[in-house]
């Protein structure tokens, strides 16, 4: 089976960028300071219009844990079924109760509301209480992948837990190593996980144009997050992560 390589974006250039330098699908995100959440419909639209390879949408309405209210989860509704009518490659969502467990009846409804989109289960798992009876359960559901760090910060620090992970997955549902994925560890990654999907983020930071700065105002109210500064995506990395793929 063909590896691939997914690409977490967060603006169209940069999932243009991504294609450009071989991306096999893009998991396009808004708000990289929250850890990715719903973009606009207008973004949405963009995206699926423009970018030729697989584009699936992260459904996260905010920032923070995956245990949502009511109002919470008709808008993450909403959104499924948006993206369905435009024609997007699949979701990605995450639901956990209290316990850290998987919610099942919030992932079996937006399975079913997905009607046929590809179903990405992201790093919600990750603080799950239970990985390996998580894996079975979100398989049994039609989950089509799992995006996972092995339980940890990173991939490589889960790298361990990942290769036990798709050891237990089979050929039942896909495990998608993410998280701190790059083109110095991504050839480690492959030998010791055997998993089939990669997922990076590839960032880097571009300086804004502005000339004129006020240092006087953080408008997040912390001055630990760039305001003059956009993530984007560093295609010389993605260009290598691929000829590193193609060798598998």
């Amino acid at each position: 089976m063909n590896k691939k390589l997914e690409i977490c974006c967060y603006s169209i250039p940069s999932a243009i960028d991504a294609e450009k330098a071989g991306a096999d699908r893009i998991e396009f995100c808004d708000n990289y300071s929250e850890g990715g959440t719903t973009p606009s419909f207008a973004a949405i639209e963009f995206a699926i219009n423009i970018i030729q390879i697989p584009t699936n949408i992260i459904i996260r309405p905010r920032g923070g844990d995956f245990l949502y209210s009511d109002t919470e989860f008709d808008i993450i509704k909403k959104d499924v079924v948006y993206c369905n009518n435009m024609g997007a490659n699949g979701i990605v969502i995450g639901f956990l109760t209290s316990n850290g467990d998987i919610d099942i009846d919030k992932t079996k409804e937006i399975i079913d509301l997905a009607d046929g989109m590809e179903v990405t289960f992201h790093r919600a798992f990750d603080m799950c209480n239970n990985p390996h009876k998580a894996i079975e359960l979100l398989s049994k559901l039609g989950v089509y992948r799992v995006l996972s760090s092995g339980g940890r910060n990173t991939a490589m620090e889960g790298i361990d837990d990942l290769r036990k992970l798709v050891s237990i997955a089979g050929n039942d549902i896909k495990i998608m190593p993410g998280s701190g994925i790059n083109d110095s560890n991504l050839e480690k990654i492959i030998n010791t996980t055997k998993a089939n999907e990669y997922h990076s983020s590839a960032k880097i930071f571009i300086e804004s144009k502005m000339q004129y700065y006020n240092r006087n105002i953080y408008m997040g109210g912390e001055n630990s997050i760039g305001e003059y500064s956009m993530i984007s995506v560093n295609k010389e990395m993605i260009y290598k992560m691929k000829e590193i793929i193609k060798r598998y």
